[in-house]
């Protein structure tokens, strides 16, 4: 595979989200679109107060405009890989779509509680679905997928994938949602998966996920500059959602959402961590950690934001040498 446009197309992506950067987060200031801390939370981020968040739109933009480039490019030649692009551009945009209401509710709006969750996750789950249906029911692909280190497949009946896919892209956007609550680590975090991600599409000679991960690490990349402690712009959840169903919808198209168990490791511990402070506070009336999500734990452990950041994206990156390797 010539990968010289795939690396074109993820320098561009870098340079344009770098570009709408700069001109939406003074936008984002004038139209004092900022941060709400909460009161519950750690005492650190109080100073975070009003800090530009929506962020994603800068995201969102530049993939879509990334996104029109790589369809171009392969239109005449490989029409095909052009046509597969698509899916995976509107269901990214979907997910991100759901995150920007909630966040248009509870900052621009002043609703402090947003989209209400059941509305939220039948926003998702309709996605999900729409996704997960075009993929087996309209573009033919194969309901098997990859079972890590034993160089098999297993195929599931399309009664059983469909809810399982759904599962995954769920679990995943809401995994990432959580993992989105320190300085850069929700965007550093995804850059690395969605790096192995395109690694795993580059092996598997699959282009379209090639030119479409390629896109949306050069985003997440950009990104990070004006992301990474201290913060100069949040992602919100119109990011976080964004992120999550990019990669979930991408471990999907390649067959790997097993791997995915492992290259996203810190966002499952994130979830599992959130599910144990609760079941254990219910049955003890104490808690299992100072704060849940885990970050929050390390946080108020005495832990600078910085280094978590650098911990967990090691984590993430051993994990994914792992799932590489589990091919």
């Amino acid at each position: 595979m010539n990968l010289d446009f795939q690396i074109k197309v993820l320098l561009l992506s870098f340079a344009i989200t770098v570009v709408l950067a700069l001109i939406i987060i003074p936008i984002l200031k004038k139209l004092k679109i900022g941060q709400n801390e909460r009161d519950d939370g750690p005492q650190s981020h109080i100073r975070k107060q009003g800090t530009p968040t929506m962020g994603g739109i800068i995201m969102m933009i530049s993939v879509i405009i990334c996104s029109i480039g790589g369809f171009i490019y392969y239109k005449t030649d490989e029409p095909e890989v052009a046509k597969n692009i698509i899916p995976l551009v509107l269901v990214t945009i979907g997910f991100g779509l759901v995150g920007f209401v909630d966040d248009f509710k509870k900052i621009v709006l002043k609703n402090t509680k947003g989209l209400k969750p059941i509305f939220k996750m039948l926003g998702l789950l309709f996605i999900a679905g729409a996704f997960t249906i075009l993929l087996t029911q309209i573009m033919g692909i194969k309901t098997d997928i990859v079972i890590p280190f034993l160089n098999t497949s297993l195929e599931l009946p399309t009664l059983l994938y469909i809810p399982f896919s759904i599962f995954v892209m769920l679990a995943t956007t809401n995994a990432i949602n959580l993992t989105d609550g320190i300085d850069g680590l929700a965007t550093s975090i995804s850059a690395i998966i969605l790096t192995t991600l395109t690694i795993i599409a580059i092996i598997l000679d699959v282009k379209e996920v090639v030119v479409f991960g390629s896109v949306l690490v050069g985003t997440c990349l950009g990104f990070l500059i004006f992301n990474l402690h201290k913060a100069k712009v949040f992602m919100g959840d119109l990011g976080s959602l964004m992120l999550g169903g990019a990669i979930a919808a991408i471990s999907i198209y390649l067959k790997i959402p097993l791997i995915l168990l492992l290259i996203a490791i810190i966002p499952v511990i994130e979830t599992i961590s959130v599910m144990a402070q609760v079941v254990f506070f219910k049955a003890t009336g104490k808690r299992l950690f100072k704060m849940a999500p885990l970050h929050h734990h390390f946080e108020l452990s005495g832990w600078r934001e910085n280094k978590i950041v650098s911990v967990f994206c090691i984590i993430t990156f051993l994990m994914c040498v792992i799932g590489l390797y589990s091919i």
